[in-house]
């Protein structure tokens, strides 16, 4: 591989004044960041990418809770930035754990030689453009001052966890942790008690992880899920040969599908096909333990309520069998107020046999909420108090927005981001926001993400659009880029025209922000199709960026 074409004065950019100057500044290294740092360099510009972290891997850093792994086949998940990196690296299963997730991020870090040029342990406190300078002014917790062109947020979509979610918190006795937040030294949880927050894809994997270490376990569910058995073999070189050999398909398939993965909607039509032809797929993707049981089986069921209706009955008829038809643990654990697919559909491993343990008890919220955390456990609203030794927060994430809004920006006019949020959230293709110049985002709403979407797709997709308008701007001799307001109206309306029709936006999860209090509802993620949303990138590419005004 060739090395890395770098800028040769980043290790020293200029502070003479105790500002540091920069053509970039790149927020977070996760699989975003790693990859807009390794770009921006390409470009030969000063950058610098900052991370609350002590390492790489954003959400692979930060969630290292026990059974975290990723829901992407490995041989997709992954950087198309040569067939040499693809295949230097080779997973050891389909679905790979979080520390080898971890250990990949780093190699990737290595091989480009990127880590010199990121800053460790350093949260990003404040971004304030200076219309006179026409520059960002950003400043670090630690109170470093920085100077920069372009800022460049790979936040993340999932990674402003919501820690203090019910009152009392402080005054429990034993440990209290978020998932989103786990120690790296781990947590002992042998023969203790344990209480779970939270059955979402998260829960899942921590409940069917710990299950057979703790001494007993409390699972507070409200919102069930469905779940779809994930098939994990091992992979061998050979099995690695074969996906490398594939390497330029995979790359070019996964630009074009509907999530980004190499599966797609290929099934045909719902009404064309009998009952029989139908079940045939069901049972065909059912069986092959991955989210095409979600993603490549019918479209229909996002958009029909009869459609919708079969799925959903096909996925519960599964999940009762394994919980030996008990009335009380389907009621608990199998969703029946929303349809299959409009929430994340989480991949589990015997998830649901864990309630057939007699050390393991699903306590309803929904009949009794979690009404505060005591000194002793959980207090639900029957007056009840649940003794634990752990509470585990799997509770999720202010998703999309969250992180963003953590920091304080503030655009044009000494705007504030987060103002602005609170009361709506609005972006252009989740790239950039009207009123914020030179700011440019990924994973951000409006744009295909987590949600939807394989995100090592997603993301470099996003990345490769914003290096490619940088470096357009530069060639124009063009300072600074905005998105115009009646571009971003555009998108704004072609968003929620495109997801108005859909189940998704009938239904409360975090996709439409139903999981935060008070948050603007609007579905997150662009439901358009991954496929759909490129070509509209490339199309504004080849077009000179209409819509994002330059100067």
């Amino acid at each position: 591989m060739n090395a890395p074409v770098h800028s040769s004065h980043l290790s020293n950019p200029d502070n003479a004044d105790g500002v540091t100057r920069l053509d970039a500044v790149v927020i977070g290294t996760g699989v975003a960041g790693l990859y807009q740092l390794h770009r921006l360099r390409e470009m030969r510009l000063a950058v610098r990418a900052y991370d609350a972290a002590s390492g790489v891997g954003g959400t692979w850093y930060w969630n290292r809770y026990p059974g975290a792994r990723f829901d992407s086949q490995a041989e997709v998940y992954q950087y198309w930035i040569s067939e040499e990196l693809y295949k230097a690296w080779k997973p050891s299963e389909r679905f790979p754990a979080q520390p080898e997730t971890e250990q990949w991020l780093n190699f990737v870090a290595d091989r480009l030689d990127l880590k010199r040029d990121i800053q460790f342990n350093t949260r990003i406190a404040s971004a304030h453009f200076n219309e006179d300078t026409e520059r960002w002014a950003i400043t670090t917790e630690q109170g470093e001052r920085i100077d920069a062109q372009y800022l460049v947020a790979c936040c993340g979509m999932l990674s402003a966890p919501l820690a203090e979610r019910f009152p009392g918190q402080a005054s429990f006795k034993g440990q209290i942790v978020h998932t989103g937040l786990w120690p790296k030294e781990g947590i002992d949880l042998k023969g203790k008690r344990v209480a779970v927050v939270g059955t979402g894809a998260t829960g899942i994997q921590v409940i069917q992880t710990i299950a057979s270490e703790v001494g007993s376990m409390k699972v507070f569910t409200r919102t069930p899920q469905y779940v779809v058995p994930m098939k994990n073999p091992k992979y061998t070189q050979a099995d690695w040969d074969h996906w490398s050999g594939q390497y330029e398909f995979l790359k070019q398939r996964v630009q074009g599908t509907f999530a980004g993965f190499h599966y797609d909607f290929e099934s045909g039509p719902w009404a064309e096909k009998t009952p029989e032809e139908r079940l045939a797929v069901l049972e065909r993707f059912w069986d092959d333990g991955s989210l095409s049981m979600w993603l490549a089986t019918f479209p229909e069921m996002f958009f029909d309520e009869g459609v919708s209706h079969e799925v959903s009955e096909f996925v519960r008829a599964k999940m009762r069998v394994r919980l030996n038809n008990d009335p009380d643990l389907c009621m608990k654990l199998i969703p029946s107020d929303y349809g299959f697919g409009t929430h994340r559909v989480p991949l589990e491993n015997k998830y649901l046999e864990v309630y057939l343990q007699d050390n393991v008890e699903a306590v309803d919220c929904r009949a009794a909420p979690i009404e505060c955390v005591v000194p002793e456990g959980i207090r639900t609203a029957d007056g009840k108090v649940h003794e634990t030794d752990v509470i585990i927060l799997a509770v999720g994430f202010d998703a999309g927005s969250g992180a963003l809004m953590r920091i304080d920006i503030r655009g044009r006019d000494g705007q504030s981001l987060k103002a602005q949020w609170t009361q709506e959230i609005r972006t252009a293709m989740g790239l950039q926001v009207h009123g914020f110049p030179n700011l440019f985002t990924t994973g951000a709403p409006l744009a295909p993400s987590a949600a939807l979407c394989n995100m090592t797709t997603c993301l470099q997709q996003q990345v490769d659009w914003i290096t490619g308008c940088i470096a357009y701007a530069r060639s124009q001799g063009k300072h600074v880029v905005e998105a115009t307001k009646e571009f971003q109206d555009q998108w704004v309306a072609h968003h929620d025209e495109t997801a108005a029709p859909t189940l998704v936006v009938k239904t409360d999860s975090w996709y439409m922000g139903s999981n935060v209090e008070g948050k603007p509802r609007r579905l997150l993620s662009y439901i358009g199709g991954v496929g759909n949303y490129r070509s509209r990138c490339d199309d504004l590419a080849a077009n000179g960026y209409p819509g994002f005004a330059m100067h």
